[in-house]
């Protein structure tokens, strides 16, 4: 009995050995912090940079000092899969912005004159900046805004596994959901604002396209609302479009750039934070925004704002580092501060990518 005994035990010991559980591919909700290095450049001082990491969790069993079996997680740090935009060497292209965004467009909302272009023709992952056009598509349905919805499993990012606070079996109304999605990025809520629209999300996607045709943006397709989805894909020209387009509706304006927003879910209330710092600084006078994360796009940004008395749309794609995208519209609102009333158009791109 005691052979036998031994021989399950190792037996086991084996299998379970033999199990690893990998993190999921991150997006805006849940995203690995950047490593460190430093570098040291010719006639320079060591600086120390930002890596891109992958953190690997493996569950091992192992033997105790009294030969019990016990399960011990252990974790491996690992390079970061790159974004398509560093696949296609978007981030070789120079600017003298020194911008860590491998695409960016500045343009005049009210004359189209582009301030500051860099890859801007670039088809890339737009991560959640999709819920702009999904905003777009719910406001122009003109559905009830209190019409009750309810978060069920279809809902869930089976995808790349992301987390959210809004658990199966939460109720809440339209405006609700749209707020959430707008401000906090809640995949879960986008994906129930396609399931509640007529004819359900298959439609609600027809409609997304149908609108960016009608737009002009001829980069830019959409196979599902949240933008979990590295298929989801477009250019900074066209975003910047999607931006006109949406900063027509005053309810995307106000939710898009709350800076917090409480709901209740069933007797509690429940406290949601906007995803772009940005909205709660007094140095920017925002009118919307749209933040977007997953492994594929980078950080990504869409910003309108008014300074030095001009209505500006800022789009920043692929950008590396968790802060970077941020970091490049405070690096644009100083440029464009600091410059003399007329600013020079610059321009800067590599040659057109799609994917």
């Amino acid at each position: 009995m005691t052979s036998i005994n031994k021989f399950v035990a190792t037996g086991i010991l084996a299998l379970v050995t033999a199990v690893s559980v990998v993190s999921p591919a991150t997006s805006e909700a849940a995203a690995s912090k950047p490593a460190a290095k430093v570098v040291k450049k010719k006639n320079q001082a060591p600086v120390r940079v930002a890596v891109p990491r992958k953190v690997t969790h493996k569950v091992v069993v192992v033997k105790d000092k009294t030969g019990a079996l016990k399960r011990v997680s252990t974790a491996k740090i690992e390079p970061a899969r790159p974004s398509f935009g560093q696949l296609y060497g978007l981030h070789n292209t120079s600017d003298s912005l020194d911008l860590k965004s491998s695409v960016a467009l500045v343009l005049d909302q009210d004359t189209n004159e582009v301030l500051f272009s860099k890859n801007s023709q670039a088809v890339l992952p737009i991560a959640s900046l999709t819920k702009l056009m999904t905003a777009v598509v719910v406001a122009e349905a003109k559905l009830p805004l209190d019409e009750q919805m309810t978060i069920v499993q279809d809902d869930v990012d089976t995808e790349k596994m992301s987390r959210s606070r809004l658990k199966v079996g939460t109720q809440l109304n339209r405006e609700e959901m749209l707020h959430l999605a707008l401000m906090s990025s809640e995949n879960r809520a986008a994906h129930a604002l396609s399931r509640y629209y007529p004819g359900g999300k298959d439609a609600f996607v027809a409609a997304m396209n149908h609108k960016a045709q009608s737009l002009g943006m001829a980069d830019t397709h959409y196979i599902e609302p949240t933008g979990l989805s590295s298929q989801n894909q477009s250019s900074a020209h066209d975003l910047a479009l999607l931006v006109k387009a949406a900063h027509e509706f005053k309810i995307i304006r106000d939710m898009s750039t709350s800076p917090e927003y409480e709901v209740e879910v069933g007797n509690r209330p429940m406290q949601f934070r906007n995803t772009d710092g940005l909205v709660r600084s007094p140095a920017w006078d925002i009118g919307l925004q749209k933040t977007g994360y997953i492994t594929e796009a980078g950080r990504c940004l869409l910003i309108q704002a008014k300074m030095a008395g001009r209505q500006l749309i800022m789009v920043f794609l692929d950008s590396a580092g968790k802060h970077s995208h941020t970091g490049d519209a405070e690096r644009v609102r100083r440029w464009v501060t600091e410059s003399p009333v007329r600013l020079p158009a610059i321009a800067t791109s590599a040659p057109k990518v799609t994917s």
